[in-house]
């Protein structure tokens, strides 16, 4: 029998709120939205766009060839400013003249191998930068929300097979992780310091690996595997035993927007970290999602083993996601094989000239309709 850490906090049993996203609030809401132009932020800005949400984005050009922003044309339905979270007063001045309600900071370098090369603009970008939103909201008289979203990769990696919980320690091996470490700590201080007795209400968001039809970076599964199979070659695995908690983009960020509102109806004290992961049946190793991911492609779909040496990632990791449950009445909808599913069939209406926009709001549509379900799912899923 495991040993069992009595340190750590009982689970969160407080009152549940009714879940899913309340498109009311939305309507009309001014939203500063950082890093819009990447995976997550394209999708968010569509989904924000659908609510009513007036949106005001801030961010590097899109960084892949073919990007998700370009191919779904995002930028037409919202205000686009192509800026770097590290030039404060860039970022000050767009924030200032969007005058926003709500802050959604996204904006990161994202890669772990990316860190490992470039440490000092990894750590530039995702610290720094949050120090230029955080500072740059202070001077927003209508300001009364903002979410910092860093990752699951936040927590010191002890290798548990448990979830971390939101109070367990700030950590992180790689220069990503640790910077996103140092993400999470840089909001609390903020918090504490400034935000609160300026009546800004802030939370942080950490989420686990999200996967989702128009995501073209490197050094990611799903897309690389996508690729390959593309193009009839097996796609090259570096750690085929690795755990992650894997979730369709979307119920990370119905979690974001959830929290926004909650951060809105509740004031500064809610001010807290939330943990965003699917649930347990859903963590699973890099060789079962490929094996899925190459069974609902079909054909000659197949995976290999990298031979070279890898760089340091995390073996086991996990989220306890009891909080935003309680807190938020959030819970993941879609599960990981049916995520999985909608991929392959987003890339392939896709590549047959479905107009990807068309895509991705008929799944958030879809992903709206679904009511997710309090009982775990099995394991043989």
């Amino acid at each position: 029998m495991e040993a069992v850490d009595v340190n750590r906090p009982p689970p969160d049993t407080s009152p549940t709120t009714p879940e899913g996203v309340d498109a009311s609030f939305w309507r009309g809401k001014r939203v500063f939205l950082t890093g819009h132009t990447g995976f997550k932020g394209s999708w968010l800005s569509l989904w924000l766009q659908s609510l009513g949400a007036e949106v005001c984005g801030f961010a590097l050009s899109p960084s892949t060839t073919p990007a998700l922003f370009t191919v779904a044309r995002v930028e037409d339905g919202m205000q686009s400013v192509i800026g770097d979270v590290r030039d404060f007063a860039a970022l000050r001045d767009a924030m200032r003249a969007h005058r926003p309600q709500v802050v959604l900071h996204l904006a990161a370098q994202p890669l772990v191998r990316q860190s490992y090369e470039e440490p000092v603009a990894t750590y530039a970008t995702n610290v720094m930068g949050t120090v230029h939103v955080l500072e740059a909201a202070r001077a927003c008289p209508d300001l009364r929300a903002i979410v910092n979203v860093t990752t699951d990769k936040c927590y010191e990696n002890r290798e548990w097979f448990w979830g971390y919980r939101e109070s367990e320690p700030m950590g992180g091996f790689d220069p990503y992780s640790s910077s996103k470490g140092c993400s999470e700590l840089v909001t609390a201080a903020y918090r504490d310091s400034f935000l609160k007795g300026a009546g800004i209400a802030t939370g942080s968001a950490r989420a686990g690996n999200v996967i989702g039809g128009g995501d073209w970076a490197k050094d990611r599964l799903i897309p690389d595997a996508l690729r390959a199979f593309g193009a009839h070659a097996p796609v090259v695995i570096r750690h085929p035993g690795s755990i992650r908690p894997w979730q369709h983009v979307l119920d990370p960020l119905a979690g974001y927007l959830r929290l926004a509102e909650h951060l809105w109806q509740h004031g500064v004290d809610a001010g807290e970290a939330f943990n965003f992961g699917p649930e347990d049946a859903d963590v699973r190793p890099v060789r079962w999602i490929v094996e899925r991911l190459a069974a609902e492609w079909g054909g000659d779909a197949r995976w290999e083993l990298e031979s070279a040496d890898q760089p340091h990632e995390a073996r086991y990791l996990k989220l306890d996601i009891s909080k935003a449950k309680q807190r938020l009445g959030w819970r993941p909808r879609w599960e990981l094989g049916e995520a999985i599913a909608r991929i392959v069939k987003w890339e392939r209406a896709r590549l047959e000239r479905v107009d990807p926009q068309a895509l991705c709001l008929t799944h958030i549509h879809d992903h709206q309709r679904t009511r997710s379900s309090p009982t775990l799912r099995s394991e043989s899923n």
